[in-house]
């Protein structure tokens, strides 16, 4: 065999590997999401999902994200979880590639009745990539969690995270840490149990207090000290509302927390449970 002939024969070898290497590099670059309840463990790539029978194109009257009407290809999350069985008082955990972490209940997640909320898989197809979000310069996905249904008006905005990489089931926010559980001696009726509550949708996906909590996008709320310790009840009010408003800089990651995500009421419950928990340091 001559030079040029053996120099061919190497070429179409390299191109051939080429092409036999090319279908496993782009699974393995392949965005994948994991849901892990207990021992039991899946994963799905995005071609998985977007090639399920059960995958369908969804429309969004109202998203949270975009704050405008959208349609996506989707998969209902409770037949991502058919199968596995979730612990008594437990949530799941939805982990975002950021490190933001929504604590959100079993009984949303699996529900698949219209005439309540339904939570959906959103998967960003790679030829229609969705639109940055506003005020960033990527997306929501590849992965995001959205909701459709009669009650869709009850999700919480922090119960629409985005950027998804694993949903994970987890011991809820109290049993897993007690330091976020107000007094027992408190009222049933005192704001600062309600605070308590919304602590865990609204704040606890970004920060932690008492040192618990699974996320470390954003600071402690009690340690070394309180909100309510160091700002006036107005000020800490303004920060909640719209951060900016009051302290802004380039790598501030907080978002604002307009009326329909955060009433003023709600806010007050908050600050009521933070001053609360000012006496609670652990």
């Amino acid at each position: 065999m001559s030079l040029r002939e053996r120099t061919r024969a190497f070429v179409r070898a390299l191109v051939l590997l080429s092409l036999l290497l090319a279908p496993g590099l782009a699974r393995a670059d392949e965005p994948t999401i994991t849901i892990t309840v207990g021992d039991n463990k899946r994963s799905f790539t995005r071609g998985e999902l977007l090639a399920r029978a059960d995958a369908t194109t969804i429309e969004v009257a109202r998203d949270i994200t975009y704050r405008l009407p959208m349609s996506y290809r989707a998969v209902q999350v409770a037949s991502l979880l058919a199968g596995m069985t979730l612990p008594p008082d437990s949530v799941i955990e939805a982990v975002a590639l950021d490190g933001f972490v929504a604590q959100l209940p079993p009984d949303l997640m699996l529900n698949t009745d219209n005439s309540k909320a339904v939570a959906w898989l959103a998967i960003e197809p790679p030829d229609r990539p969705w639109p940055p979000i506003p005020g960033s310069d990527t997306s929501a996905g590849p992965f995001y969690i959205v909701w459709t249904g009669a009650e869709v008006g009850g999700i919480r905005s922090e119960q629409w995270p985005y950027h998804v990489a694993k949903l994970v089931s987890q011991p809820s926010p109290a049993s897993r840490w007690p330091g976020l559980v107000v007094s027992s001696a408190l009222p049933s009726t005192d704001p600062a149990r309600a605070g308590e509550v919304l602590f865990a949708v609204q704040c606890l996906p970004c920060h932690k207090l008492n040192g618990a909590g699974a996320s470390d996008v954003g600071p402690d709320l009690n340690l070394p000290q309180n909100p309510t310790e160091y700002l006036t009840p107005q000020g800490l009010h303004d920060v909640i509302r719209d951060p900016r408003a009051v302290r802004a800089w380039p790598a501030m990651a907080m978002p604002s927390f307009p009326p329909d995500h955060l009433s003023d009421r709600e806010i007050g419950q908050v600050i009521a449970y933070l001053k609360h928990m000012a006496g609670r340091k652990q």
